[in-house]
């Protein structure tokens, strides 16, 4: 088994917000991302800090994560990326 990699893990955790409506609660963001939740924090909090995700909360109070636009243009360009390197055979 392969181990992710830093930019990996963060593009596997912007898909999965993007692939559920760019909406998802934490609880099953930690879930879904496959990682300890210590692990899970840190990559959170550096995502949230760097202005990749942000933290909305509805009426009831429940909190939801989304992708800022600077998150939509990291899944974009890490796209561009692989497909360069699959097209190169690299």
């Amino acid at each position: 088994m392969i181990k992710r990699g830093k930019l990996e893990i963060t593009k596997d955790i912007l898909e999965i917000i993007y692939n559920n409506k760019n909406s998802i609660k934490p609880t099953p963001l930690l879930r879904k991302s496959n990682l300890s939740s210590t692990r899970f924090k840190e990559y959170y909090t550096n995502l949230l800090e760097k202005g990749f995700i942000q933290e909305l909360t509805d009426k009831d109070g429940t909190k939801y994560i989304t992708l800022t636009e600077k998150g939509f243009r990291f899944l974009e360009k890490y796209k561009a990326i692989t497909t360069f390197i699959d097209e190169f055979e690299l």
